[in-house]
């Protein structure tokens, strides 16, 4: 039984993980971006081939693309959707003349992923990361102020949320806003960056924009969006991936299209073709306590193209905090075996995608990880300490038959 493929998220040349770095530790695929090029531009040529010819003098490959991101014009199919998608074909043409065969993007309105507590702390001194309800629900009500935002709450979380809020202090205030709009997505080409002066009020009119878009009609917008673009994925040979929505629930009042199982069959329905398919992120589904992992694999095991790996522990008001990859909510053994069974079935049929490529998602900030500043979710150490417990856990379970 062939092992799934090790890969690793490198954010380019200033990434202080450099790729003699990622050699030494048995990464076999980089994952990467052009995260110079700005959101909706084409990323030329020439470009692309530079990235990839560093990766490859390390004898590595750069064949998954984490992210070619979707801009916000295009989910709202605003009016500068036709030149926005017309640039989106040409960098997935000119990534599949290049030899990188899969691209993972999401469709995420405004917000990418979000955490309150970047900081957490563990009983054995390391750090995680955390997304507390009642604080998220502080931060959108009272910190951030989005109208109406107090109606669409528990009335329970949002009493619980306004005692957090009254014990802030305004410094505290102002960093949790500053680590969901900025800091959480700075580093991943998200809407705000650290530039402007005052990223609450950006932050609010980006939410405005979609107040007419409701969940049908951004499944809608992805519909069109995949119409547009998988003719060209399939003409070049490149496999669209989209990843879950991190969380896998509403927020922020915003429409949230692919948070599960029933999720994922509309979106092969919607665009039959096998280039279109899905990013499968444990972190982020295991997120949504009625998610089956296991089953989502058995139903659409056909189209996960490229996998994310980490777990997370549930709480009991919709809070999570991330575990690292054995511990958590998740059977990760049972969840790589399923995935090593998928990969042997597109063997057995002689598939040409053959090899999934799997990374280990966000990991704990533990021991020298501390002495660097990398970005949030993405220490050396801790990430490290996840790729051996993968390349463990599938050992046991090839030699094994576990």
């Amino acid at each position: 039984m062939k092992t799934l493929e090790k890969t690793w998220r490198w954010f380019g040349f200033n990434d202080p993980i450099t790729l003699d770095d990622l050699k030494q530790m048995g990464v076999e695929g980089v994952v990467t971006a052009l995260h110079h090029i700005p959101n909706g531009e084409v990323w030329p040529i020439e470009e692309i081939l530079k990235v990839k010819k560093a990766i490859k003098e390390k004898g590595m490959r750069w064949r998954v693309v984490e992210s070619l991101p979707v801009s916000e014009g295009i989910k709202q199919h605003s009016n500068d959707y036709p030149r926005l998608i017309e640039n989106y074909k040409q960098s997935v043409k000119n990534l599949g003349q290049c030899g990188t065969d899969t691209i993972c993007y999401n469709f995420m309105p405004v917000l990418d992923w979000a955490r309150t507590d970047l900081n957490y702390a563990l009983p054995d001194g390391g750090e995680s990361m955390l997304f507390d309800f009642p604080t998220f629900i502080a931060f959108d009500a009272y910190i951030l102020k989005r109208p109406n935002a107090e109606e669409e709450y528990p009335a329970q979380l949002l009493e619980k949320a306004k005692e957090i809020y009254l014990n802030m202090t305004s410094a505290e205030a102002d960093k949790l806003a500053y680590n969901i709009i900025v800091i959480t997505q700075g580093f991943i080409d998200g809407v705000i960056d650290g530039s402007v002066s005052n990223p609450k009020t950006l932050f609010l009119e980006f939410i405005k924009k979609y107040a007419n878009i409701n969940k049908e009609k951004l499944r809608e917008n992805l519909k069109t969006f995949l119409d547009d673009i998988i003719p060209v994925a399939e003409q070049v040979g490149v496999r669209m991936c989209i990843h879950p929505d991190d969380p896998p629930f509403q927020i922020l009042g915003l429409p949230r299209i692919i948070g599960g199982l029933d999720d994922f069959k509309w979106l092969l329905s919607a665009n039959s073709s096998p280039n279109n398919g899905i990013t499968f992120c444990t972190g982020s589904l295991s997120a949504k306590p009625e998610n089956n992992l296991l089953e989502i694999i058995q139903e659409c095991g056909h189209r996960i193209y490229y996998t994310h790996l980490r777990n997370t522990t549930l709480l009991d008001d919709g809070s999570f905090y991330e575990s690292g990859h054995m511990d958590g909510s998740q059977n990760m053994p049972e969840i790589i075996k399923a995935l090593l069974l998928e990969q042997q079935s597109r063997i057995e049929s002689d598939n040409s995608n053959i090899r999934i490529p799997v990374r280990p998602d966000h990991g704990l900030k533990i021991l020298h990880d501390y002495q660097n500043n990398y970005n949030p979710g993405y220490p050396l150490i801790g990430r490290l300490k996840g790729l051996a417990e993968i390349m463990g856990m599938e050992k046991s379970i090839i030699e094994l038959g576990m």
